[in-house]
């Protein structure tokens, strides 16, 4: 479960004018999820956040009489990064004005289509001492979320609009950050870029606020932004009862029930990519590999069959970790493919196991720690690890399961360079310059993302 927020105590801030404009990827669909909050105690605290229904709130004393917004918007895509601009303006003079949220450049408190119920701030309404508290990022009351955030920005004593923190490009058509906004941060704000991971937590203002961490955990740098989206396991995607839990930007995860499976939010249709999985305890009957987007839940018929699926439609390319077999199943065809590696890897906490795969080709490589099983060369096509047709034609999704009830603990680096909280101890060489490995990319592979989908 997510343990840390990012948090600064405010000083003598603006209770009826503020600004907060951040970036989200919402990588959680359960429980609340907060973005930000202003938090004095459990009684005085304004958030927005969602449930998965968007909400910007602020809980005063005995309700939420000062401010109130809830919406007819699900926030669900853990892929999709979206833009939030919550604006508190209590001295201006339209009621509907004071308590506005934009997402993705859309102003939707106005709009009766997506508006649920909202309630407006009287007039010159001061929101002080609440805003005199801690600013939390990633938090909700005292329950931090599993999101990942860019371009955050605290305008104290400022009112601005969506428009003055992204813009609409004009190929494409799609919301993206103005990455120098000319705004005014007022007294307690700040700008966080989270570009230098060696310290993520610098204030880009010119304030130089001092930001810190509340919780157990710790922030780690992600390159997934607003411009290049890279695959994470998919919490909407998991089949099965028992599901686990999904951690670090839902690049980990921790699970025990072998009847469930995991695979990644993006697909690949063509194309050749590379990823890297990591075991951080647990190692026994680890299945990895990859399926198709029609593939449902992963269940053991008999002792003989290698655990096939037995419901639906699909198809699934595995290695397994503990009896070193490799087989595929497509579209209820129980017949497994040769073995063509017949020993057990014998993983051990910390190994690394290297992924490949062309999917034009209909090939698949395994390795660990920097060497390839059966002396395959991804970058020449030789000795791949299974071979497959994909005769359905539906992405292939990377591919996480188990064959037994022990507890699992996986990481998958998709190219953000961590494995969980743990950068990669020395980075590999990558002709295509998207993503960070532990080992070196073959020739001509790439990362599993928007931009890699599209080289």
């Amino acid at each position: 479960m997510p343990s840390t927020s990012i948090n600064r105590t405010n000083s003598s801030a603006s209770g009826t004018t503020w600004t907060v404009s951040c970036w989200v990827k919402q990588c959680q669909n359960t429980g609340d999820g907060g973005i930000f909050q202003f938090y004095q105690n459990n009684s005085n605290v304004i958030s927005l956040y969602s449930n998965p229904i968007v909400k910007f709130r602020a809980f005063i004393s005995d309700g939420y009489s000062a401010g109130d917004m809830t919406l007819n918007v699900l926030k669900r895509d853990p892929n999709a990064w979206s833009h939030y601009v919550a604006v508190c303006d209590t001295t201006n003079s339209t009621a509907a004005d004071r308590w506005r949220l934009y997402i993705n450049g859309d102003r939707v408190d106005d709009d009766s289509n997506l508006v649920s119920s909202k309630t407006n701030p009287s007039s010159s309404y001061s929101f002080s001492p609440v805003v005199g508290g801690d600013f939390n990022l990633g938090a909700y009351f005292s329950n931090f979320s599993n999101h990942n955030y860019a371009h955050v920005h605290y305008c104290d004593g400022y009112a601005y609009t969506a428009s003055n923190f992204g813009s609409t490009d004009a190929t494409t058509g799609e919301w993206k950050p103005n990455t120098a906004p000319s705004v005014t941060y007022g007294t307690n704000g700040f700008f966080l870029k989270f570009e230098d991971r060696a310290s993520l937590l610098t204030d880009s203002s010119g304030n130089n606020q001092t930001m810190s961490l509340s919780g157990s955990g710790n922030v780690t740098q992600t390159i997934d932004n607003p411009s290049n989206v890279f695959a994470t396991l998919n919490p909407v995607a998991q089949y099965g009862s028992n599901q686990g839990t999904l951690s670090n930007g839902n690049t980990t995860w921790v699970w025990s029930n072998y009847q469930v499976n995991a695979r990644s939010t993006l697909g690949m249709p063509k194309g050749k990519f590379y990823w890297e999985i990591k075991c951080n305890g647990d190692e026994g009957s680890n299945r990895i590999g990859m399926c198709t987007s029609g593939f449902t839940n992963f269940i053991d018929t008999d002792s003989t069959s290698a655990h096939y699926n037995s419901t639906g439609n699909g198809g699934v390319y595995l290695f397994n970790t503990a009896a070193g077999t490799s087989w595929t199943r497509i579209n209820n065809d129980t017949s497994k493919n040769s073995d063509t590696y017949t020993n057990a890897i014998g993983l051990a906490t910390g190994d690394i196991i290297m992924n490949a795969v062309d999917v034009d080709a209909g090939k698949y490589w395994v390795g660990i720690n920097g060497t390839w099983f059966y002396s395959g060369n991804p970058a020449t096509g030789a000795n791949p690890q299974i071979t497959f047709t994909n005769s359905g034609g539906d992405d292939l999704q990377v591919f996480l399961n188990s064959g037994t009830n022990n507890s699992r603990n996986l990481s998958v680096n998709f190219g953000n360079g961590y494995f969980g909280t743990t950068a990669v101890s020395s980075a590999g060489s990558n002709a295509s310059g998207i993503g960070i490995f532990e080992y070196d990319v073959p020739a001509g592979y790439t990362a599993l993302s928007t931009k890699g989908l599209n080289l």
